[in-house]
């Protein structure tokens, strides 16, 4: 399919759905999306947070991490010194993560969190991972210290997943540098492909490993479960990939699902992706010492300062993990950009671009323990 035979394809799947909602009636829709992004992404002032628990206050942080499809996989147990952080293992995602490399991924991008903003309240964070303690957890002990509200805790707030095009403007070294030293540390290293042969290279893994995905029927049933294709469908879940997220119509859940059947499609996937890549500055690889669930905390611990820094920076971010999901994939991946038997756990792309509607979080009664 031709670029121009993709956009007009996009337009038209744009136009459709929009014609179709204006014949549905949502009463109080937007509104009711609008109140709850503002309620999910509050800075943290004195009137937001005024009657709210110090410790509670560090969780909603936490709760703000990106999550493998925002599903949210993460219960936190509260103690007088410490913060726990528990998998959530009713909320995996098994066709796309059988492993559950990404749901401890999403837990180490939860505990950065918490410690961006421990740190912002005056305390001190120190994440300890327990093998076995509760079913693989993180312990994260804080005790007081000086305030610091660094660049990467107010980023804590605007920071998002952006899925549309970037503008391909390059970045400059100096950008290059920190979200480098922001995404390496403790046995992850972030790798960044900037030229056009290396990220051709990557998108070829990148289309060949989504197309693998869209013929599993296991893989595109657990997607659907987890789409949000309305404001208040997205609203009363609070978790899921929301359509609004990603530049498609908000549409009531039949219709959102009779859309799904008919756009969504290999080729369809495949030509936006490569759009996208190619809008792109530059595509970052987190690559991980060893295949074991300490690294893949570590993974996202390293993946959310980079997005925070990336944010912090005006720099836009989005997953590209497809390569990296498909196990027949990954290791030829690694050899292909001779990583040797290092895993790659993510593929992330950078550039700037336009905000996205946001995704919305949970309330804390649902995710404390």
């Amino acid at each position: 399919m031709t670029p121009a035979l993709a956009s007009l394809t996009r337009r038209r799947f744009a136009t459709v759905g929009a014609v179709l909602l204006n014949a549905c009636s949502f009463d109080g829709r937007e509104a009711s999306y609008a109140d709850a992004v503002r309620s999910t992404w509050h800075r943290d002032t004195t009137e937001a947070t005024s009657g709210r628990p110090l410790f509670e206050e560090l969780v909603r942080c936490a709760t703000l991490a990106p999550s493998s499809h925002n599903s949210q996989c993460w219960k936190f147990a509260i103690q007088p010194q410490s913060i726990s952080i528990l998998p959530d293992l009713s909320r995996r995602c098994p066709a796309v993560d059988p492993d559950d490399h990404h749901l401890f991924v999403s837990l180490g991008c939860a505990a950065e969190n918490l410690v961006q903003a421990a740190s912002a309240h005056g305390l001190q964070a120190d994440v300890v991972f327990d093998a076995g303690m509760e079913g693989d957890a993180l312990r994260v002990r804080l005790e007081p210290t000086r305030a610091i509200r660094s660049d990467l805790y107010a980023a804590i707030f605007d920071r998002q997943c952006t899925r549309t095009d970037y503008d391909g403007r390059p970045l400059t070294v100096d950008e290059l540098g920190l979200l480098e030293r922001a995404g390496t540390r403790n046995g992850v290293q972030m790798l960044i492909l900037s030229d056009k042969a290396a990220t051709e290279k990557m998108l070829a893994y990148i289309v060949d490993a989504n197309t693998r995905q869209i013929d599993d029927p296991a893989f595109v049933a657990e997607l659907k479960q987890w789409l949000r294709f309305g404001d208040t469908e997205a609203v009363r879940s609070g978790d899921g990939l929301f359509s609004g997220a990603s530049g498609n119509p908000t549409v009531p859940r039949w219709l959102g699902e009779m859309l799904f059947a008919r756009f969504f499609t290999p080729a369809r996937e495949n030509d936006k992706y490569a759009s996208q890549v190619r809008s792109s500055a530059g595509i970052a690889v987190f690559v991980s010492e060893k295949n074991d669930k300490r690294h893949w905390i570590e993974a996202g611990r390293c993946y959310e300062r980079f997005a925070l820094q990336a944010t912090a920076l005006g720099i836009r971010n989005a997953m590209l993990n497809q390569p990296v999901e498909v196990a027949s994939v990954r290791p030829g991946l690694a050899r292909a950009f001779g990583w040797g038997d290092r895993r790659p756990d993510l593929v992330v792309r950078f550039g700037r671009g336009p905000a996205m509607p946001r995704s919305l979080r949970r309330p804390l009664e649902a995710v404390l323990a």
